[in-house]
């Protein structure tokens, strides 16, 4: 999607993040996930959210857990990211 823009930042997305930090056995995929999606929806960064939240339900983590996660997030993360979160989160259900 960015590669004719940014090659170096696809490259460095591909080969580093996913091709070495997400492949590292410390920690599975899934709680890879679920960190990455408590990370952004305390962040408020929703639009990187709808990708991420697909990916942690391709890995394991259910919308239940995604669900309780936003709920448990509006009381450390604050109450409008929590929001923005859950909305994310009922577009890709709609969505699927």
């Amino acid at each position: 999607m960015i590669g004719d823009t940014a090659p170096k930042l696809v490259e460095l997305t591909d080969d580093v993040l996913f091709g070495d930090v997400w492949e590292r056995p410390e920690l599975s995929r899934r709680d890879r996930s679920l960190v990455t999606v408590a990370s952004l929806i305390a962040m408020n960064r929703v639009g990187q959210l709808p990708s991420h939240m697909r990916r942690a339900i391709a890995n394991g983590v259910t919308r239940d857990e995604l669900a309780e996660t936003i709920t448990h997030l509006a009381f450390y993360a604050g109450w409008p990211c929590a929001m923005g979160a859950i909305g994310v989160l009922k577009e890709i259900e709609q969505s699927e």
